[in-house]
C-alpha cells in the first residue's frame, strides 16, 4: 500500500512541476517556470534543515557531545541525497525488486524491520548484497501504515518463525527507526521470544521516544513521543536482561530522533555514529561492519 501511495506522490508532484514549467514558459516568464519546478523537487531539502534547527534546540543536557556546524551541514547534505534515493526511487518503485532470500540449513538469516512512513524498499543495498551471498534474510513492510505498534507483532513472529524454520536457527534481527520498538513489542509479547533471536541491532530506534514525534498525530508516532504511556508499558513488560541483547547506534546529528540520548538502552552495546543523519545511519559502515561481523562475514553493503 505504501508503495503505491509513493508512487502516486511521486507522479502528482512531477505532474505539478511540469505543468508549473509549461505554464511559466508559455506566460513569458521561463525563470518563474523553472523556480518552481525547483521548489517543487528540493523543497524537502528545506524541511530538513527545519528538523536540523530543532535537534540543536532540543539538545539541552543530553550526553552526548553536541554536534559541530560542519557535522550539521555534511549531515544535512548526506541526508538530502539518501531520503531522495529512499522515499522517491527505492520505496516507490523498487520495493520489491530484490525478494527475501530463502533459508538454507545451518545458516544464519537476518530480519529487517523498517521504521515509519517505509517498507522493505529502505533494505534495498541490504537486499542486493544479501541475494549475491545467499544470505537468508527475509524484509518485512509494516502495514497498516499509521496502525499501533502492537498491530505490527504477528508480522515479526511470521519472519522470525520463517528463518527458524528454514535455517535451524535464531536469526539476527536489524531495525530501522519504529522498527526497533516492533521487534520490542513482539518480544514483550511473545514468551520465549528473546531465546529465538541470536541478537537486535537497532539504528536510530526512539527506545525512549522523541521530541519531534509531538509534532504528528498517527497512532504509531504517539507511541514514539517521548516519556508516552505505551513506552513505560513497554519498558514494565521486558525484563532486565534484556537490553543486553541489543546494539544501538545513535548519532547527534539524527534529524527525527532527538535528543540523541532517546535512541539508547541501558544496558545495551550503545554505539554513537557521528555526523550521520536518520536515513542515512542505516547504510553507515560502522553498522554494516557490526551486521558482517555478527553474521559472519555476510550481509555486507558495497
Amino acid at each position: 500500500m505504501l508503495a503505491r501511495l509513493q508512487r502516486g506522490v511521486m507522479l502528482m508532484l512531477a505532474l505539478v512541476a511540469a505543468t508549473w514549467l509549461l505554464i511559466g514558459w508559455s506566460a513569458g516568464h521561463p525563470v518563474i517556470g523553472v523556480l518552481g519546478v525547483m521548489l517543487i523537487s528540493f523543497g524537502y531539502t528545506v524541511v530538513l534543515a527545519a528538523e536540523f534547527a530543532m535537534l540543536v534546540c532540543v539538545h539541552g543536557g543530553d550526553p552526548t557531545p553536541r554536534a559541530r556546524c560542519g557535522e550539521l551541514v555534511r549531515a544535512w547534505l548526506s541526508e538530502c541525497v539518501v531520503a531522495w534515493q529512499v522515499f522517491v526511487w527505492r520505496q516507490p518503485f523498487r520495493a520489491d525488486r530484490w525478494p527475501d532470500v530463502p533459508g538454507r540449513s545451518g545458516v544464519r538469516g537476518i530480519v529487517f524491520v523498517h521504521g515509519y512512513v517505509c517498507n522493505r524498499g529502505l533494505w534495498s543495498p541490504w537486499l542486493e548484497r544479501c541475494t549475491a551471498e545467499h544470505r537468508p534474510c527475509v524484509a518485512v513492510s509494516l502495514e497498516p501504515v499509521f496502525s499501533e505498534l502492537d498491530v505490527y507483532v504477528p508480522q515479526i513472529e511470521q519472519a522470525v518463525a520463517r528463518l527458524e524454520r528454514e535455517t535451524g536457527l535464531p536469526p539476527l534481527v536489524v531495525c530501522h527507526s519504529m522498527g526497533g520498538l516492533v521487534v520490542r513489542a513482539w518480544l514483550a509479547a511473545t514468551p520465549g521470544a528473546d531465546k529465538r533471536v541470536d541478537h537486535v541491532v537497532t539504528i536510530a530506534t526512539p527506545h525512549r521516544g522523541t521530541w519531534l514525534a509531538r509534532l504528528g498525530r498517527t497512532a504509531n508516532v504517539l507511541h514514539m513521543r517521548s516519556s508516552s504511556d505505551w513506552l513505560a508499558a513497554l519498558k514494565a513488560r521486558e525484563a532486565a536482561t534484556l537490553a543486553a541483547r541489543f546494539t544501538c547506534f545513535y548519532s547527534h546529528a539524527d534529524n527525527i530522533v532527538f535528543p540523541p540520548r532517546a535512541a539508547t538502552m541501558a544496558g545495551a552495546d550503545n554505539r554513537h555514529l557521528r555526523a550521520t543523519a536518520h536515513m542515512a545511519m542505516a547504510f553507515h559502515p560502522q553498522v554494516v561492519a557490526e551486521v558482517a561481523r555478527r553474521i559472519g562475514g555476510g550481509a555486507a553493503v558495497a
